[in-house]
């Protein structure tokens, strides 16, 4: 590990220790500029950082600081979703979400993707989102301004976030017909899962990679032949943030391609196609190893990325 990824350890390993001090992490001005403070200090490229060479100090500051983040992200859904659900139209008023913009863009970088792995080009005629949360913005995007004729089922655990995010959806004469919400641990769903066409993974559902890998092989095991799997990962010093998800944390699908944004978008993009045919390796104490396809597709991809979205793509190579 070189200066850089040292000195960039080192700051946010201060800046955990200021964050771990607070007895909330509610939305506030000091808990805001520090988590913008962590969030900056880790959006610039760092190919060298290697979290497994790191410390078991530092790692173990890692592992509570994505958790650390996770809470703050759903407190300040929360309070924006409470926020925007005491208004007339909570869908005119999306924008004052400040993170809004960087949905919109993901949101468009994955129906992009997805629309190059679909069959014919067709988007999907339902869909499902695991870990919604009470800001169901990658839904409400995509059903609004991409997906107009897709059925959404937005799954997560937690019921005030669920009725949170209803809230923002009721009253609304399309959206309220094509989202539904549904509270209950993924690992619990079973047959209902073949439904889906295309099944979208929150970064924040698996916190660790032990309870990533357990969830993304239950939707294997139950997701149809052929199905998407789109799952949100993060690259370099932006696994400070998120779990990294691997190729090879996906047994059972192929990978189609992993994208790496580098502005101010901090989620990575994997989308794999659940296998139609079982891919027996000797690599895999499981039976099943992830495929790796040649991804034709990046040029298009970069020049049809909205607002000079910037994306650093590896290309899978059989």
């Amino acid at each position: 590990m070189g200066c850089q990824e040292e000195l960039l350890v080192e700051k946010v390993c201060e800046i955990y220790d200021k964050i771990s001090r607070f007895e909330t992490l509610k939305p506030s001005k000091d808990v805001n500029m520090l988590f913008t403070q962590l969030v900056l200090t880790c959006m610039p490229p760092c190919p060298n950082l290697d979290f497994t060479k790191l410390s078991k100090t530092v790692q173990d500051i890692r592992s509570k600081l994505i958790r650390l983040c996770g809470e703050a992200e759903g407190l300040l859904e929360s309070h924006f979703s409470t926020l925007l659900g005491s208004l007339d139209n909570p869908l005119d008023n999306l924008n004052l979400f400040p993170y809004f913009s960087n949905y919109l863009k993901l949101s468009h970088l994955e129906f992009t993707i997805l629309l190059r792995h679909s069959p014919a080009g067709a988007g999907p005629a339902r869909a499902a989102f695991v870990g919604s949360g009470p800001l169901p913005l990658t839904s409400i995007v995509l059903a609004k301004n991409h997906l107009p004729t897709t059925t959404f089922h937005n799954y997560d655990i937690d019921p005030l976030a669920n009725s949170l995010a209803s809230r923002l959806v009721e009253t609304d004469p399309d959206l309220s017909k094509r989202m539904f919400f549904h509270t209950t641990n993924i690992l619990d769903v079973t047959t209902e899962l073949k439904d889906y066409e295309v099944i979208f993974l929150a970064a924040l559902v698996g916190m660790d990679k032990e309870e990533k890998i357990k969830v993304i092989d239950h939707l294997e095991k139950y997701m149809a032949l052929g199905a998407i799997l789109m799952v949100r990962s993060a690259h370099g010093a932006r696994g400070f943030l998120y779990p990294v998800v691997d190729s090879c944390d996906l047994r059972g699908f192929e990978v189609l391609s992993v994208f790496h944004p580098t502005d101010e978008v901090i989620n990575s993009v994997v989308t794999a196609r659940k296998l139609k045919f079982p891919m027996h390796s000797s690599l895999d104490h499981e039976g099943l190893a992830p495929l790796m396809l040649p991804c034709k597709c990046s040029d298009q991809i970069r020049a049809f990325c909205p607002l000079n979205h910037e994306l650093a793509v590896e290309e899978h190579l059989s």
